[in-house]
């Protein structure tokens, strides 16, 4: 256990002598610590679990994201919850658990928090107290600070792993069967364009990544995301675009509806938009049907039902069309929407997969084609498996035309 007073005492002293230092490397850094916490293990008789972890809090504290780091770096570890800088919450396998540790101030939480956000050139302050960032590794960041957020500054990081997943690993975790996977990557490989839907938490944004994967190397593709999440990695010509805030003259905004439009301008064959919450909604239901085919973006909802009602109202936010022409839209641009859901035992999994067939008397139509069908629970996990409805694919020219 860290005493923050001793830690604290600690610090003067490293901070005494790099204030005489030349600019030193990490290596140099951390024998300076090293040294120092020896000096002071002599009158606190500090073991040697002890001795390290000091040294490790403090330079994490220099170089490093501080009492964060280690649980950043622990890829066990998949969700961290700062609700004040004294408050830590984790998620380990689906379990959120309060944290063993804590910053030394309230300063210190900012100063950390300053420095996740001003890599990636974004700012957070009283007066713009919300922002969504990343770190390095590609981890989502969200911060709220006071006075927004009562407590004191908040953060939350929702991290991705190193390697992203790939469907063999969904099946072997019953997320989804062989035999939906194989449809889906036939499907992409086809260019229908799909949409991913799902509540918080539920993977969409992994679901896409491991899509993604069966888009053809020869294609050109462009990503477009509020805050950069994707890991397409078989893709040679490949760019990806992440929006841009308002800087503090307010000015210098670049939006998703922005980069949609550029993206038409650099001939891709493929836009994949990270996800849509609003406006910008619209214009990537042109870019599907504008010779974009194969095109693939995620939002939020509670079905695959759900997300057409959902995208009506997002397309409306920023157009005065009629509810009819836009559903026309909608049903023509949209091939199949996937719904994913995080079930009640913490798992993931494919819930529906649904064919867009048409607006027939004002109401888009969909073709159910899979369904998971619940079983019962086994050792507190839910049993059962996604199976075929026994309904079939009625758009099939795509699929003729790539050979299937």
């Amino acid at each position: 256990m860290i005493d923050l007073n001793l830690l604290n005492n600690i610090k003067k002293q490293v901070i005494t002598q790099l204030n005489v230092a030349d600019d030193i490397s990490n290596e140099q850094l951390k024998e300076m610590i090293e040294e120092i916490v020896f000096q002071f293990s002599e009158q606190y008789y500090l073991t040697s679990k002890q001795k390290y972890d000091y040294v490790m809090r403090l330079f994490h504290s220099f170089r490093g994201l501080d009492i964060l780091q280690p649980i950043v770096d622990d890829p066990s570890i998949t969700e961290i919850m700062i609700n004040n800088y004294d408050e830590i919450f984790i998620e380990k396998e689906g379990q959120v658990t309060p944290y063993d540790g804590q910053f030394e101030s309230q300063e210190k939480l900012e100063n950390v928090i300053q420095t996740i956000v001003s890599k990636v050139d974004r700012a957070v302050n009283e007066s713009s107290p919300i922002v969504d960032a990343r770190l390095k590794d590609g981890s989502r960041v969200n911060v709220v600070l006071p006075p927004i957020a009562l407590k004191g500054p908040t953060m939350t990081i929702r991290k991705f792993p190193e390697k992203p997943l790939s469907i063999d690993r969904l099946i072997s975790n019953d997320s989804i069967s062989q035999e939906a996977a194989d449809f889906l990557q036939q499907l992409v490989i086809s260019k229908y364009n799909i949409f991913i839907g799902g509540g918080t938490g539920s993977g969409k944004t992994t679901f896409l990544n491991i899509l993604s994967d069966f888009i053809p190397s020869d294609e050109r593709i462009i990503t477009i995301e509020d805050s950069a999440e994707l890991q397409i990695r078989n893709i040679p010509n490949l760019v990806s675009m992440e929006t841009r805030i308002v800087n503090t003259e307010g000015k210098g905004e670049v939006s998703i509806r922005d980069l949609i439009r550029s993206s038409l301008r650099m001939r891709p064959n493929r836009i994949i938009v990270g996800e849509v919450r609003g406006e910008e909604a619209l214009d990537m239901l042109q870019a599907m049907n504008t010779g974009h085919d194969g095109s693939l973006s995620t939002g939020h909802a509670n079905s695959a039902k759900d997300m057409l009602s959902r995208l009506e109202i997002m397309v409306l936010s920023g157009t005065n069309l009629p509810v009819e022409v836009v559903r026309k839209q909608i049903s023509s641009s949209i091939d199949i929407m996937v719904h994913l859901s995080r079930m009640r035992d913490c798992t993931r999994k494919v819930l529906e997969i649904c064919e867009v067939k048409g607006v027939k008397n004002g109401e888009i139509q969909l073709n159910q084609l899979y369904q998971f069908v619940e079983e019962g629970e086994k050792d507190g996990m839910i049993t059962g498996g996604l199976h075929p409805t026994g309904s079939t694919l009625k758009n099939r020219n795509k699929l003729k035309m790539a050979g299937y």
